[in-house]
């Protein structure tokens, strides 16, 4: 397979190092995609787009995506009495695409809003934070960590698309009924790995040679707190053993940065997840975890090691609670494809009829507009908004893209 050979001796220094000779799941995610040489998002190996790629967002279909959620935006400001500056702070970029969209729409239609605006881009990885300071050169873009941004010094919105399913997660494992972790480490270090295939057929070697599964304690107390956070009992004989899954601690950790950050304003998060009910359905046994390699997806982490997007469902309840002990608000939960027809989208589409544009374009926007709209693709994502330090007037304003379209 197509692997990084440098990432994986990495990797596998990093193994034979730590304690036990092993390192959770999220650690070794945390390697593949965000090594700071050869991980996934640090590289050249990131593809986003249509041909060749691995993946591609709501950003690449087209301009609407953006211009509808500035929209928002600026009724945002408008509800916050429209102070200057408004900070829209996003929260991995990709190409840029988003903020260009964003950007060349203010300036066309909302000068006002433009004078006022700065505009905050968070990137981790050096190689596309390159490929956005190339395509928006023309804009006053100032790009920054989260941890650089001073203690409650926004005022404005932070917003992601497709960010959160991207963070390192812990795996585990349901053995006898109790919660395993899921670790990582190389086939020189398994003296026991056929032991415990034994004593667990559930456990598999999903090896490119390189890497293989074993179970052990939990790491850190902080997974049973999540999922007591979230009302998850896997104590419950619905649960068989063999039940695995995925817990997203960084998306906590992130959220409790933003709320810090944030003086007065939004929090938008757009993803594909699911409430903590779904997320963790008996029925779903094998978690969310996917993996996509040239626009195909499968369930192998261990190949195309540095090489592949690795990503996993986010749940919406932890976000949601964890907020509320981070003093950040639930204003809204939608489908995507609710709150951009909210915005406007259904209008966009009436007005297609109306074109004089040659058929080929006609019919491939009408295409991309659709799957902005389709529940079985970007229209199902959970679009997520939280709020903070809002007065009860501010907060009695109900947002655009929050109410349902007649």
């Amino acid at each position: 397979m197509d692997s990084n050979p440098t990432l994986c001796v990495a990797i596998a220094h990093r193994i034979a190092a730590s304690p036990q000779r092993r390192i959770t799941f999220a650690e070794y995610m945390d390697m593949v995609l965000y090594h700071p040489e050869y991980g996934y998002y640090s590289s050249n190996a990131v593809k986003i787009g249509f041909k060749g790629s691995d993946f591609f967002t709501s950003s690449n279909l087209g301009n609407d995506f953006g211009e509808l959620l500035a929209e928002q935006f600026v009724q945002m400001w408008e509800i916050l009495g429209r102070p200057v500056p408004f900070s829209l702070v996003e929260m991995g970029a990709g190409q840029g695409l988003l903020a260009l969209h964003i950007l060349n729409y203010y300036q066309l239609y909302y000068p006002d809003f433009f004078a006022a605006l700065e505009f905050v881009i968070v990137e981790k990885s050096p190689t596309l934070r390159q490929e956005q300071e190339q395509r928006l050169q023309k804009f006053p873009v100032r790009w920054c960590s989260l941890e650089e941004i001073p203690t409650k010094s926004i005022t404005g919105c932070f917003f992601s698309n497709e960010l959160v399913d991207a963070f390192p997660v812990h795996q585990f494992i349901l053995e006898a009924g109790e919660l395993r972790e899921i670790y990582v480490t190389t086939p020189q270090n398994l003296t026991s790995l056929e032991r415990q295939r034994e004593e667990n057929p559930f456990i598999r070697e999903r090896s490119n040679f390189e890497f293989v599964e074993v179970t052990g304690e939990p790491s850190t107390q902080q997974l049973a707190q999540y999922l007591n956070l979230v009302g998850i009992d896997f104590g419950q004989r619905t649960y068989a053993d063999g039940y695995r899954s995925e817990i997203n601690l960084a998306a906590l950790d992130w959220l409790s940065i933003v709320a810090d950050r944030l003086q007065r304003g939004y929090v938008l998060t757009i993803d594909y997840g699911y409430p903590a009910s779904r997320y963790y359905n008996p029925r779903r046994s094998q978690g969310t975890l996917q993996c996509y390699y040239h626009h195909r997806y499968h369930d192998n982490p261990y190949i195309n090691v540095g090489r592949q997007d690795i990503t996993t469902h986010v749940d919406f309840t932890a976000l949601e609670r964890w907020g509320e002990r981070c003093r950040l608000e639930k204003v809204g939960f939608m489908q995507q494809g609710l709150f951009l027809m909210a915005l406007g989208l259904g209008s966009r589409i009436a007005a297609l009829s109306h074109q004089e544009i040659p058929l080929s374009q006609l019919l491939q926007r009408r295409e991309s507009l659709h799957q902005l709209l389709d529940p079985t693709g970007l229209g199902g994502f959970g679009v997520l908004v939280q709020s903070k330090g809002l007065t009860e007037q501010e907060k009695s304003q109900s947002l655009k893209g929050l109410t349902v379209p007649e």
